[in-house]
C-alpha cells in the first residue's frame, strides 16, 4: 500500500528580504490585516476581478454587504439556516490577503518584523536591530477556524500556562510559560468561529476583549498584546436554535451582522449544484433542473419545518445520488458512458429522507411527501423545458395497447430499440440542450423525460412491474 504524501506548504520566492533591513531597503510598510484586506479589495474592484472565488447566488445580496464590512473594518457575524455556504463565504476572504506577508522569525504571534508585540519578540528586535531575521507566511497559513462545541475551553482560544515550561524552571509569574491558544496564534490573519451560539457562553466572555481592546488574559496574567486580526463568525439565527445564544455584550461588538440565505432563484439553485456536485456520471441540465426544482419545493413545503431549512447540501447530495444510479445502471448492464435520467431522481427520496426535518404532525409520511415533491418538481420542469411541442409522436408508440419499458436496470439501447425512430424527438432534444447527435445514453435520457412529462401531465398512463421496470402505455 502506497503512503499519500501531504500537500506541501508554499515556499517563499527566494528573492524576498531575510532581515528586517533588507525589508526597509525595500520600502515595504506595515499595515494592519483590516487595512491589508481593504486595500486589496479595492484593488480587486478597480480591476474587476473576482473577489470571492466560488461563491454563487450572493453577489447582489450577501457580498456587497460583507464587502462594506470589510472597507470599514469591522468584524463581522454572518447568520444563516445550515447549508447557505457560511463557512464557504468566511473561508473565502483568505484570498482578499497578500500571497506573502513577513514575520518575525519564530515567533509564535506571527509578530511583523517592524512591529513586533510580545515583550521576547519586542528585546530581540532592539538587541538584533538591522539583522533580525525574517520568515515568510503564505496567506493560507494566516487563517484559523474553531468550531464551537460545548467541550471548547479558554485554554483552546485564549491560551493557558504551559506545565511543561513550569516544569522547566520558569516561574508562574513569567509570561514566558504561558501556551498560547487558537486566536493569538492567527495574530496577523483571519480567525473563525463557526455556529458561535454553541460556544458556552462563560467562553464567549473570553472573546470580549479580543473584539473591543484587542487584548487577552490568561490565568491572571494581563498582557498587553496589541492583537491584529479579523474576527469572523457564524450562525444560525437565534429564533431556530435552542442550543445557546449569542451573549448581547458579544453581539455589541461585532460591527457586522449579515443574514445569508437559500438561492434566490433556480438558476442559482441549478448553478451551485452543477458547482459543487462531485458527479460520477454525466447528469444532463434538464435533470439537474429536476433535482433543484425539487429542492427549492422541500425547502418550500408547508410540511417541512422552515426553521431548520433545507441545506444547499440537499440539493448537491441528490445530484450526487442520481450520478451514481446512472454510474450503478452502466456498472450493471456494461454501458460505456453513463447518462443520468429522470428515473434515477426517484433513488433520492430514501437516501436523503434523513437531511429534512418534517413538521411533528407528518410523522409517517415523509417518503409519501417527498416523492410527491419530486413529481411535482418533473411536471414542472417538463412544462417549461418543452411547453409548446408538438409529442404527438411519443403518444402514438403506446398505440393499440402497445407499451415502453424502462427503468433503473433498462439500458439506453434496450430503451432506443423499444421506441425507434419518432417524430419530434428532434426538437425535444434541441430544446433540452442535447444537439443534434446525442449520444445513445443522452437519447435515452431525453426519450424517459417526455414520457414521465406526459405521464404527470394525465397523457400517458404508467404501471411498476414486480420486477422494478417502470411501463408506460395508453392513459388509464
Amino acid at each position: 500500500m502506497t503512503a499519500t504524501a501531504e500537500p506541501a506548504l508554499p515556499t517563499p520566492p527566494a528573492d524576498l528580504p531575510r532581515t528586517v533591513g533588507e525589508l526597509r531597503a525595500t520600502g515595504h510598510r506595515y499595515r494592519t490585516v483590516k487595512q491589508e484586506l481593504r486595500e486589496n479589495l479595492l484593488a480587486r474592484m478597480r480591476e474587476g476581478a473576482d473577489r470571492f472565488p466560488g461563491i454563487v447566488g450572493y453577489q447582489d445580496t450577501v457580498l456587497p454587504e460583507v464587502e462594506r464590512a470589510l472597507l470599514a473594518g469591522h468584524d463581522m457575524v454572518l447568520l444563516g439556516e445550515r447549508g447557505q455556504g457560511k463557512t464557504r463565504l468566511i473561508r473565502s476572504l483568505v484570498s482578499l490577503l497578500d500571497e506573502w506577508t513577513p514575520v518575525i522569525a519564530g515567533s509564535e504571534l506571527n509578530e511583523h518584523p517592524l512591529h513586533p508585540v510580545s515583550p521576547a519578540m519586542r528585546a530581540l528586535a532592539a538587541e538584533s536591530g538591522d539583522g533580525l531575521p525574517v520568515a515568510w507566511l503564505h496567506r493560507s497559513m494566516r487563517y484559523g477556524e474553531k468550531l464551537a462545541t460545548p467541550d471548547t475551553s479558554v485554554g483552546d482560544l485564549i491560551g493557558d500556562v504551559d506545565p511543561i515550561r513550569v516544569a522547566q524552571g520558569r516561574t508562574l509569574g513569567d509570561p514566558e510559560t504561558i501556551h498560547f491558544g487558537l486566536v493569538p496564534r492567527t495574530n496577523r490573519g483571519i480567525f473563525a468561529v463557526n455556529e458561535l451560539p454553541d460556544l458556552a457562553e462563560r467562553i464567549q466572555v473570553a472573546l470580549l476583549n479580543v473584539l473591543e481592546e484587542r487584548d487577552i488574559q490568561v490565568r491572571g496574567y494581563q498582557l498587553r498584546l496589541p492583537l491584529d486580526l479579523l474576527l469572523v463568525a457564524s450562525a444560525n439565527p437565534e429564533d431556530y436554535t435552542n442550543r445557546g445564544r449569542i451573549i448581547t455584550p458579544l453581539k455589541d461588538r461585532f460591527g457586522a451582522e449579515i443574514r445569508t440565505h437559500y438561492p434566490v432563484d433556480l438558476e442559482l439553485e441549478t448553478a451551485l449544484v452543477r458547482q459543487e456536485a462531485a458527479l460520477v456520471a454525466a447528469v444532463p441540465e434538464h435533470v439537474l433542473e429536476v433535482v433543484a426544482r425539487f429542492a427549492r419545493a422541500v425547502r418550500e413545503s408547508p410540511s417541512v419545518d422552515a426553521r431548520s431549512g433545507v441545506s444547499a447540501r440537499f440539493a448537491i447530495a441528490a445530484a450526487e445520488t442520481v450520478a451514481a444510479a446512472a454510474l450503478r445502471r452502466a456498472g450493471l448492464l456494461g454501458e460505456g458512458e453513463p447518462v443520468a435520467r429522470v428515473g434515477d431522481t426517484v433513488s433520492v427520496v430514501s437516501t436523503l429522507r434523513g437531511k429534512v426535518e418534517f413538521e411533528s404532525g407528518e410523522e409517517g409520511r415523509e417518503i409519501e411527501l417527498l416523492a410527491h415533491l419530486l413529481r411535482t418538481a418533473t411536471a414542472e420542469t417538463f412544462r417549461d423545458r418543452l411547453a409548446g411541442l408538438d409529442l404527438s409522436g411519443f403518444t402514438a408508440l403506446v398505440a393499440d395497447d402497445a407499451v415502453i419499458e424502462t427503468g433503473e436496470l433498462v439500458a439506453a439501447e434496450e430503451l432506443l430499440r423499444q421506441v425507434g425512430t419518432v417524430p419530434g424527438l428532434a426538437k425535444v432534444l434541441d430544446r433540452l440542450g442535447l444537439g443534434d447527435a446525442p449520444t445513445p445514453g443522452e437519447a435515452a435520457a431525453a426519450i424517459e423525460f417526455v414520457l414521465e412529462g406526459l405521464h404527470l401531465t394525465r397523457r400517458l398512463g404508467k404501471d411498476l412491474t414486480d420486477g422494478g421496470r417502470t411501463r408506460y402505455g395508453g392513459r388509464d
